[in-house]
């Protein structure tokens, strides 16, 4: 996928076409973490959709024994989901948000959870090596600028047999979809956020890059030509039918 960015470089702050350039996302993540558990709080399902992704991925055996990776975990929301379906699992969690870290860090975790700051194209560089014997990836890859390339890495830190789950915003496909994406943002989400934060910059960047990002069936096909096989996926319940999505794939 081509970065879709503006032409010229943005000013900090402006959410160009596509939502913010790429390099600033962390940044305005790190500005919002104060706020970012308390606005997704108010969002129904959103931590019982990301333990159904979490479920999907079909972890056996408690997760004893299993190595997970937990890529843009934010918070931690994505890495309780983790750690509910998967108690027994040794869970690697990262994200490029240094503020939104720290928040996750000041959460009780069991000594089997690891954060480590990262973006998700330098894993290697900050420590991070496979195998896993699963990946959950969580409203991540629509904010890389190569996506294709990040699954491909996502395929080679997935030992044999080792599943990935993609959870993420998918509208494209779906007119019904679309339209309640956008009256959630601007009759909900965009306002919210400038209440609580006074800034609306990142809640207009989550619109728009939502808006240009895939549709459910281009997804699936990336995944696909990552190299995964039985690539399927699953919608959520709620006013997130059809506007949030599971894809799930495992590696041969």
């Amino acid at each position: 996928m081509a970065d879709r960015s503006p032409p010229h470089p943005a000013r900090p702050g402006t959410v160009g076409r596509a939502g913010l350039p790429r390099e600033q996302v962390p940044s305005h993540f790190d500005d919002g973490a104060a706020d970012y558990d308390r606005l997704v709080g108010m969002n129904p399902g959103y931590h019982d959709h990301l333990r159904a992704s979490a479920a999907r991925m079909r972890l056996p055996r408690d997760g004893a024994g299993l190595r997970l990776l937990d890529a843009g975990c934010g918070t931690g929301a994505s890495t309780a989901a983790l750690l509910g379906v998967a108690p027994r699992a040794e869970i690697v969690a990262v994200d490029a948000s240094a503020g939104m870290l720290a928040r996750a860090r000041t959460k009780p975790w069991p000594a089997s959870v690891r954060f480590v700051h990262s973006t998700a194209e330098a894993l290697a560089e900050n420590g991070v090596e496979g195998p896993f014997d699963g990946i959950l990836a969580a409203y991540l890859l629509r904010n890389l600028d190569d996506p294709d390339a990040q699954l491909r890495r996502f395929h080679d830190l997935v030992r044999p047999g080792g599943v990935l789950a993609l959870h993420e915003y998918s509208v494209a496909d779906s007119p019904r979809a679309r339209l309640s994406w956008h009256a959630v943002c601007w009759g909900i989400i965009v306002p919210l956020g400038r209440m609580t934060t006074g800034e609306t910059a990142l809640y207009r960047h989550l619109w728009r890059s939502v808006n240009t990002f895939d549709g459910i069936g281009r997804l699936r096909d990336r995944v696909r030509g990552a190299g995964f096989d039985a690539v399927h996926s699953e919608t959520m319940t709620g006013w997130q039918n059809g506007v949030v999505h599971t894809v799930i794939g495992t590696r041969s």
